[in-house]
């Protein structure tokens, strides 16, 4: 009895920490959301041409915000395995290579968006919301160097299990988004209504301002002392570039492939009809709505796995990952059972139509069926992660999503006949592979690989 005494209190301290992590990140996920949704709002009351056009421009937008978010996750498992090893004089070094990375993204994002035009064609946008969604782009490219710059900054900061900052700058950046949007959107303060462009320009204003905020922020506070962020300005090191692309690029190209999953289900049932459509969205809506939770603690598995590999702590790696996974599976558990248990209600927040309010129920239990899957694959992938194990997840996620979801989807969609609803069970059947293997993986990894400090050879992912 004595000898499971440490246990408990290794496994108390380490879920304690990691929700002590993962709070400020969950709810600077939330916030990310919200600017979507204020976007949404506020471009209804300018006008439906408005809505679409916006609705368009942030779908396009979300591919270039997923790719920069992916290649930038290289950042805090790098830090945090510096900082587990108690050598935080390093992190300076890859931080100002880091910057560069953001900074060619960041200009690569703005050439890719200003030029989506045949993405746009591909989608199949009506001429009448070509021009708007063409300026909503021009507009918001100029956001992309910020952006890639703010989460260079968010994962030196959550590396170094400093995750407050970002829930503030976050938030901070909604506050302002509410007030730009709408001068610039309806023309006030003597400004003409830029509708879509200016909300655009509200977007990239606001990522500018947090980026800025969050620079300062690390510059100043105490905090980030000692590690030596400005000491050197040396330019571009390909070797440590390379390094943090070798990381970075898989995750990017998973974030790719399970965003494309998404919007291409959405694409597909948008021809079963506007009843389908909007039930489709307001299911996926709430489902994004509630994954922001188990992302926020893959966040801080991330880091909570990184510091236990820099360490060389075995046991520590293992009691991060399945803490985490554990966690993750609790806040499932809450939101499956709301989702199973009050449908109709859900539904009605969003709709007055019958039809769509009996459609969209079916789908939120669907949503609720793939909780578990939904949290197990991101809460291992934030484990697999901290390991530096990128490309085996990237091949799993590809494989789980494009060969074995979208068939099964299309095929239970349209062969059977179900419509929305088997493009739903083809997500859950997707999501579910990828649990069980990204799960397996990290479960082999934390149980067969030997992990020594940083300061000696260290063993890699396989």
């Amino acid at each position: 009895m004595k000898s499971l005494r440490p246990e408990r209190a290794h496994l108390a301290h380490e879920m304690r920490a990691t929700v002590r992590l993962a709070l400020p990140l969950m709810l600077a996920q939330l916030a990310a959301v919200g600017s979507n949704v204020i976007d949404a709002v506020l471009a209804g009351h300018v006008s439906a041409h408005v809505l679409g056009a916006v609705a368009v421009g942030a779908s396009i937008w979300s591919l270039a915000i997923v790719s920069g978010i992916g290649m930038m996750m290289a950042v805090p498992p790098s830090v945090a395995q510096l900082d587990g090893a108690g050598r935080r004089h390093e992190v300076g070094a890859v931080f100002r290579q880091a910057l560069w990375l953001a900074l060619g993204m960041g200009v690569l994002l703005w050439f890719a968006v200003r030029h989506a035009a045949p993405l746009i064609d591909a989608i199949g946008v009506t001429a009448s919301l070509r021009h708007d969604v063409q300026r909503f782009l021009l507009a918001i490219s100029w956001g992309a160097p910020a952006l890639t710059s703010y989460f260079a900054l968010r994962g030196l900061s959550e590396g170094l299990s400093l995750t407050r900052p970002s829930m503030v700058f976050g938030l901070g950046g909604l506050v302002l988004l509410v007030p730009l949007g709408y001068v610039l959107m309806f023309g006030k303060l003597g400004l003409s209504p830029q509708g879509a462009h200016g909300c655009g320009m509200a977007t990239a204003l606001v990522l500018w301002l947090e980026m800025l905020g969050f620079g300062i922020y690390v510059l100043c506070h105490r905090n980030y002392r000692g590690l030596g962020l400005l000491d050197h300005f040396e330019g571009p090191d390909l070797r440590r570039i390379g390094e943090l692309v070798h990381i970075g690029l898989p995750m990017a190209v998973t974030l790719l492939a399970e965003a494309g999953l998404f919007v291409a289900a959405a694409l597909i049932i948008a021809t079963l009809g506007e009843d389908a459509i909007a039930s489709h969205q307001v299911a996926i809506n709430i489902a994004s709505l509630f994954f922001m939770i188990p992302l926020g603690l893959a966040m801080a598995i991330t880091v909570r796995v990184g510091n236990a590999v820099g360490r060389g702590d075995e046991r520590g790696v293992r009691y991060a990952g399945f803490c985490g996974i554990g966690l993750t599976l609790a806040t499932q558990l809450f939101s499956a059972v709301l989702m199973l248990s009050l449908p109709h209600f859900i539904a009605t927040l969003y709709t007055r139509d019958p039809r769509v309010i009996a459609l969209a129920a079916q789908l939120i239990m669907l949503a609720g069926l793939f909780q578990f899957s939904d949290g197990i694959q991101v809460a291992a992938n934030g484990a697999l992660r901290g390991l530096k194990d990128t490309r085996v997840p990237m091949a799993i996620t590809l494989f789980a999503y494009w060969v074995v979801g979208m068939p099964v989807g299309w095929w239970l969609a349209f062969r059977h006949g179900m419509g929305a609803r088997g493009m739903w069970v083809g997500l859950i059947a997707g999501l579910s592979v990828a649990a069980v293997m990204l799960f397996v993986r990290f479960w082999r990894s934390a149980w067969k690989q030997r992990w020594r400090p940083l300061n000696r050879r260290m063993t890699a992912p396989a």
